[in-house]
């Protein structure tokens, strides 16, 4: 590594001592800790955004609050940008580097700190994987209940910066409904503790700020968690139809009823066929145009009624069959391809770009309408699943990288399908959160002077702006230009590595 970088803008130039800011950091977390070489850096050079890649400069791996807060004070000190970065599963670039960055990992903070199941709260480290604190408390019968795809790999960290979902978010929702409090390492360094052990507290919700705040108000770095008591009776119902628009017309018709359920997912034929080629469920009918998977819970002679209801909902709507599962091990079948659907897109194509946008369920039909016209009129299939009960949908567009100029007609296409969302009445983001992919979208949900107010939120907590620079909020620029920084970088080093 040199010592000398010259890092510049538009206004001023500084020189940055990048051999003296690699002794801090060896200091503070040990020289096995510190990844400088561009071999080692090659390991976080993108999240699970892989159209773009950027390696930071350095990157740190701490293991307590304490390092935490320390690291930032560095970067503070030098006013040199970082980006937080848990198991690295986010698909909107969250925690993409920046060039000449310092990136923070908190895989190392995997310790669960402390189980009150008479409170029904867990505090954990943010490295702990979402699925270790279910894990953790199932033998006393308890759960936690955002459950994303990635779930047996993704972080709580990382859950907290983007509010992940998953499928059960229809009826316990997102992750912000599940986190009482934390303590966080502000972007000067200061360690602070917001919101607390108990559901609600005076004064202003910081904690409802910085859940999906993205890694641009702070690091947290432990999470109190609330858990649930495992239901009395779950069950499981798989109908299949012969066109998506009745599967999203049952969901409707579900909630119509007054029947919430834990959660509602539809597959098209395209999904389905990929999930039966990977895993080999054998649940799903290969010549279905869309299956629904719906999951009930609560008090046994309620979930039996709600079951029947439902059912008869299902064929009302033309479902050609109704599958009910009960136990265990055939619920865990029934999900299984849902939860490796993501995956399973590598059997029909080199490269996926996943879209995240939200609409009102009602609108569910004529939006996958407009989501197949659009498909046809850009080249590209479009493979859709999708947490059909909230509207969050999930369009995987399928395309090769490898083809000049086929990632920017992809982005074209995803970014169709958001305003297209937002035109209907919904949102550019359910779980994803926005990153460097989404945030030249902002403007078509918010106006100027929403825009403005959340800025002042962020220089409130950062006036410096080191902390994830670059995302979420919009700039003149194009979009995915948080991810292209070969073509338009602000930073520039006098040596490389």
């Amino acid at each position: 590594m040199t010592a000398i970088a010259t890092i510049s803008d538009n206004s001023s130039s500084r020189t940055i001592d990048w051999q003296a800011i690699t002794k801090d950091f060896i200091a503070i977390v040990g020289d096995r800790y510190v990844v400088r070489t561009r071999e080692e850096l090659i390991a976080y050079e993108c999240d699970g955004l892989t159209s773009y890649k950027q390696q930071p400069a350095i990157v740190v791996l701490p293991l307590t609050t304490d390092q935490v807060a320390a690291v930032v004070k560095v970067c503070d000190r030098y006013k040199i940008a970082f980006v937080a970065r848990g198991s690295g599963t986010g698909l909107s670039g969250g925690a993409l580097p920046l060039p000449d960055s310092v990136l923070i990992v908190t895989s190392r903070m995997k310790k669960i700190l402390d189980v009150d199941f008479d409170n029904q709260r867990v505090v954990v480290q943010p490295g702990v994987i979402n699925n270790w604190v279910t894990q953790a408390v199932s033998g006393a019968g308890f759960y936690y209940a955002p459950d994303p795809s990635s779930q047996i790999i993704c972080s709580i960290g990382g859950n907290v910066a983007e509010n992940s979902g998953g499928v059960h978010c229809l009826k316990y929702g997102v992750t912000t409904n599940h986190v009482l409090g934390a303590k966080i390492v502000l972007p000067n360094g200061d360690i602070k503790d917001i919101g607390g052990k108990i559901p609600e507290s005076p004064s202003y919700d910081l904690t409802g700020i910085f859940v999906g705040s993205e890694g641009t108000l702070g690091i947290a770095t432990e999470v109190t968690l609330k858990i649930l008591k495992s239901a009395e009776s779950i069950q499981v119902l798989l109908a299949d139809f012969t066109s998506v628009e009745n599967a999203g017309s049952t969901v409707s018709d579900v909630i119509r009823a007054g029947i919430i359920p834990a959660g509602m997912e539809i597959m098209d034929n395209m999904s389905i066929n990929a999930v039966e080629d990977t895993v080999a469920t054998n649940c799903y009918p290969r010549d279905a145009a869309a299956i629904l998977i719906i999951e009930i819970d609560g008090l046994e002679i309620e979930v039996a009624e709600s079951a029947k209801l439902i059912e008869a909902i299902c064929y009302k709507n033309g479902a050609r069959n109704v599958t009910t599962a009960t136990e265990p091990e055939q619920r865990l079948r029934l999900w299984k391809g849902r939860k490796a659907a993501f995956a399973a897109m590598g059997r029909l194509s080199p490269d996926y770009y996943v879209q995240d946008g939200v609409i009102p369920r009602t609108k569910l039909t004529y939006v996958l309408q407009e989501i197949e016209k659009l498909s046809e009129k850009y080249g590209y299939n479009v493979a859709n699943v999708f947490h059909a009960g909230d509207g969050n949908l999930h369009p995987l567009i399928l395309y090769n990288n490898a083809e000049a100029g086929a990632l920017e007609t992809v982005e074209e296409l995803g970014g169709e399908i958001l305003k297209l969302c937002v035109r209907v009445g919904g949102s550019i983001s359910g779980e994803h959160g926005i990153g460097a992919d989404k945030k030249c979208y902002m403007p078509e949900m918010f106006s100027e002077a929403d825009l403005e107010t959340m800025q002042w939120v962020r220089d409130v907590f950062d006036p410096s702006a080191i902390a994830n620079p670059t995302k979420i909020l919009p700039t003149p620029q194009t979009c995915g230009e948080g991810a292209k920084f070969s073509h338009n970088a602000k930073y520039k080093l006098m040596e490389r590595f």
